[in-house]
């Protein structure tokens, strides 16, 4: 599969409908929309219901988003509420350049 047809596959780990969580997931689908649209698919786990998926994608914190796909694997952790650094650390855009 070639880089334009890709589909980005990220993973939400939350723990039920905290303030934290809502407010990332509520970011990430924007930034999605964005950056990424119609070329995603999120995947929202919740840890109050399954616990045992956490240890797969090494999760100590909530909220974790893992991208999975395009590689290589990227872990942000937080409310997602600063748009630069989501996107650089999903690698969606470059690192500024520092002058």
């Amino acid at each position: 599969m070639d880089g334009e047809n890709e589909k980005w596959e990220l993973r939400l780990y939350v723990a039920g409908k905290t303030t934290k969580s809502v407010t990332a997931l509520s970011n990430l689908k924007r930034y999605c929309e964005k950056h990424l649209k119609d070329k995603y698919i999120i995947e929202v786990i919740d840890l109050l219901v399954q616990p045992q998926l956490a240890e797969g994608d090494q999760i100590l914190a909530i909220p974790t988003l893992v991208k999975k796909v395009p590689e290589p694997i990227r872990k942000i952790i937080g409310d997602l509420s600063n748009e630069e650094k989501v996107l650089v650390g999903l690698n969606i855009r470059p690192a500024a350049k520092v002058q």
